[in-house]
């Protein structure tokens, strides 16, 4: 089997305003990809834009695709870490552009061997039930915005702070007081805080029984992670400070945190987030499977990717729900409620809806 071309397409999805400690995101800036085989095949692609986290903005992303396009022609798609090794020969980073190609590619071998992804990838089935997440806001918005989800049955409410100090306190108590005590709440500060604020606002948090804190501070200060782990009364969660399997083995032997989240958006895609999961797995470290505003063609791949590692155990996979105005996509992971089924469908089991396409941009390489 040969890749005969690939197609890209500016796959902008209009969505609610979401905002984080590092900025805010207006529309979900994604990327789909379709790499074409001379068997008739195609394997398809999505990744997600976060400049403020990763770096690559969509016009980056379009413009790198272009290049690793022509790197792939007649080249056997079956062969997934050579191709990936092709990309990084080409370009280090970049990591969310390539977790598109990474996504096609498993796509493809998956719909050759005509199975579901999972399958494909050693998985069963199991239940997956993810968490929803409030964006920054006010106390009182945000306290009501978690009493809505609640009400709809979700367990799992994971909580944008890093935006001042006593805001973010009350952030928590008031939402708290509005869920209750029987849901988990999960705090994401995506970098907000320094050393000291961290050190702080989670002792002052611990009461209100916080299941754990994503990435307390920027990366700049790993060094201090092992100190600020030791030190607080809720686990961490690594989450910008991992993005491949070296840094993984770093923050389980310097003991830097208590779980990891892992995101293709960051790894570089699949095969990357396999290793990852290896390294946790090695160490008895449980891991997240996260995103940032996919649609549900690549929410549909990491929750293959989950069912096929069973050392992933917390899973945040509401981003098509996060204020997607529109759901461009056919097929693909269904929502019960919170619980998420897989396609049995060859491959991914989803596309993209071919009238949306049609109003995209887009290049064929």
């Amino acid at each position: 089997m040969k890749i005969t071309h690939t197609e890209i397409y500016r796959f902008s999805i209009p969505v609610e305003p979401f905002v984080l400690a590092t900025g805010t995101m207006h529309f979900a800036q994604n990327v789909l990809i379709r790499i074409y085989a001379d068997n008739g095949l195609y394997g398809i692609g999505e990744c997600s834009a976060f400049p403020m986290i990763v770096g690559e903005t969509q016009d980056t992303c379009i413009v790198m695709a272009k290049e690793f396009a022509k790197l792939l022609i007649g080249k056997d798609p079956l062969e997934i870490p050579d191709r990936m090794n092709d990309l990084l020969g080409f370009a280090n980073y970049n990591p969310t552009i390539k977790s598109a190609f990474d996504m096609a590619l498993f796509d493809l071998a998956a719909k050759n061997a005509g199975q579901p992804l999972y399958q494909f990838l050693g998985g069963s089935k199991r239940t997956i039930e993810t968490d929803m997440t409030i964006g920054i806001g006010t106390p009182e918005s945000m306290a009501k915005a978690a009493k809505k989800w609640v009400k709809k049955g979700c367990r799992n409410i994971k909580i944008k702070l890093g935006k001042g100090i006593a805001e973010d306190i009350e952030r928590v108590k008031q939402i708290r007081t509005a869920v209750g005590d029987e849901v988990n709440l999960r705090l994401d500060a995506n970098q907000g805080w320094s050393f000291d604020d961290a050190l702080f606002i989670l002792g002052e948090l611990a009461p209100y029984n916080i299941q754990f804190c994503e990435q307390p501070m920027r990366t700049w200060y790993d060094d201090k992670l092992p100190e600020l782990h030791l030190n607080t009364p809720i686990p961490l969660m690594a989450d910008e400070s991992c993005y491949n399997h070296h840094d993984a083995r770093k923050l389980i032997n310097s003991q830097s945190t208590t779980f990891l989240n892992i995101k293709f958006s960051k790894s570089g895609g699949i095969l990357e987030a396999q290793k990852i999961h290896e390294e946790a797995l090695k160490k008895g470290m449980k891991c997240m499977i996260g995103g940032m505003l996919e649609s549900r063609i690549a929410v549909t791949a990491a929750l293959h990717f989950a069912l096929a590692s069973p050392n992933v155990v917390f899973f945040d996979l509401d981003s098509c729900l996060l204020g997607h105005l529109l759901d461009p996509v056919i097929g693909g992971a269904t929502y019960n409620g919170f619980f998420l089924e897989a396609p049995e469908t060859p491959g991914i089991g989803a596309d993209a809806d071919e009238f949306f396409l049609e109003k995209c941009e887009s290049w064929t390489v």
